[in-house]
């Protein structure tokens, strides 16, 4: 092996040894929810997949009003799948969708 290269391994895995070894576990806390999801049709499955990774605090901060309806809250469900890959299954979309365009 080239003298070289060698001396590039030892060093990659000198860093490595120093980096895993200061690595330490981080421990926070998350502030509380300030407001919880509202009643409505479906809430089990909304707190379910929605809740999993973000508060009712997140649905709060979203536009309203009568242009808002089911075709918004259809693309705010789709886009948390296809881009943020929300775990949800095709079955619950439409209680979701239900659920936000009759609650919120």
């Amino acid at each position: 092996m080239n003298r070289f290269v060698l001396g590039g391994l030892l060093v990659a895995g000198g860093i490595a040894l120093a980096l895993s070894v200061s690595a330490k576990p981080v421990d926070y806390q998350l502030p509380d929810d300030t407001t919880a999801f509202k009643p409505g049709p479906n809430l089990d499955i909304v707190q379910g997949n929605c809740g999993s990774c973000h508060s009712a605090d997140y649905i709060q901060t979203q536009p309203r009003g009568p242009k808002f309806g089911k075709d918004f809250w259809q693309a705010e469900v789709t886009k948390m799948i296809k881009v943020y890959g929300a775990p949800i299954k095709e079955a619950d979309v439409p209680k979701i969708v239900e659920y936000l365009s009759a609650t919120y």
